[in-house]
């Protein structure tokens, strides 16, 4: 079994982490948690929940892609939400991230109200697991 450890030079420099874990055989790839930071590491949409959860899913899309896969083949999201959000802009959410996923097989999701996350300003932050067939 080999395992590959990389981040992609257009998501925000990690600090202490990989953005993506792809193990080879049967193939799952683990996404850190992907936040609202553009390349630089700026965080983008400052205030705005619509504009943090383009971007989120925007980076998940980048990660996944650059592990060799798309965003069809998410088998589980764990979404991470500050409770600054107001549960009417869930919806939202929703919204953006139909647009990203295959809607007519989701993947296993969560769901998660925070208190805050790592960083000041982020609203959202999700994690996923890909699976390729071999």
């Amino acid at each position: 079994m080999s395992k590959e450890f990389f981040s992609p030079a257009t998501l925000p420099p990690p600090v202490g982490y990989s953005h993506v874990a792809k193990v080879n055989k049967g193939t799952l790839i683990y996404l850190a948690g992907q936040v609202s930071s553009d390349a630089s590491g700026a965080l983008v949409g400052e205030g705005n929940f619509e504009a943090q959860v383009e971007r989120v899913f925007a980076n998940v899309k980048i990660a996944i892609e650059t592990a060799g896969a798309t965003m069809a083949d998410i088998v589980k999201m764990n979404v991470y939400l500050v409770a600054e959000v107001d549960p009417a802009e869930v919806p939202k959410f929703r919204a953006i991230r139909d647009r990203y996923i295959n809607t007519q097989t989701p993947p296993a999701s969560t769901l998660v109200v925070v208190t805050r996350l790592a960083r000041p300003g982020w609203l959202i932050e999700i994690e996923a697991i890909a699976a390729l067939d071999d």
